[in-house]
């Protein structure tokens, strides 16, 4: 049987702040520039998924596009759009690291504890965030989660495909 790949585009909108734990606030401001602002920036995100799988030969389809619709709106959308990402969505929130609190340097850095992602909410790592919600949805002894492409910018994008 034939194997074929569909795509399903969706789009959201979220705020974060890019921010890890395990650096300094100083090495934060380097690493991350102005999208370290502690009071967060934000993104039109455009989220690709794309199963694989065999063409069924009645149907025409590796998958039904509409289901694939509903699980990516009630397992990703629903969680994360209009929202900020390191305060609303349980995989990115964490407490701010000793680190963070200790250093001297803390001008416009992060006091409120809400405002430090436990992972940082990189594109890459919203990539693996959406893998981990959709995997299990989607995964069929026909078709199964084969790639994930985010688009921050029209310039920044991250795939992820499981590995």
């Amino acid at each position: 049987m034939p194997i074929g790949y569909i795509t399903r585009k969706e789009t959201f909108c979220a705020a974060h702040r890019l921010h890890s734990p395990a650096l300094s606030i100083a090495e934060n401001i380097e690493l991350y520039q102005k999208c370290n602002n502690p009071n967060s920036h934000g993104h039109n995100y455009t989220l690709f998924v794309t199963l694989r799988g065999e063409i069924n030969p009645l149907t025409g389809m590796v998958a039904n596009i509409a289901e694939l619709k509903r699980i990516i709106q009630v397992h990703v959308l629903d969680l994360v759009d209009h929202k900020n990402l390191d305060l609303d969505v349980e995989y990115f929130r964490g407490k701010a690291s000793a680190k963070d609190n200790s250093d001297s340097n803390n001008a416009g850095g992060c006091e409120d504890s809400k405002a430090t992602p436990s992972i940082p909410s990189t594109v890459e790592n919203l990539c693996v965030f959406v893998w981990s919600q959709l995997q299990a949805q989607v995964n069929t002894d026909k078709y199964s989660l084969y790639k994930v492409e985010i688009r921050e910018t029209d310039k920044n994008s991250a795939v992820y495909k499981g590995e």
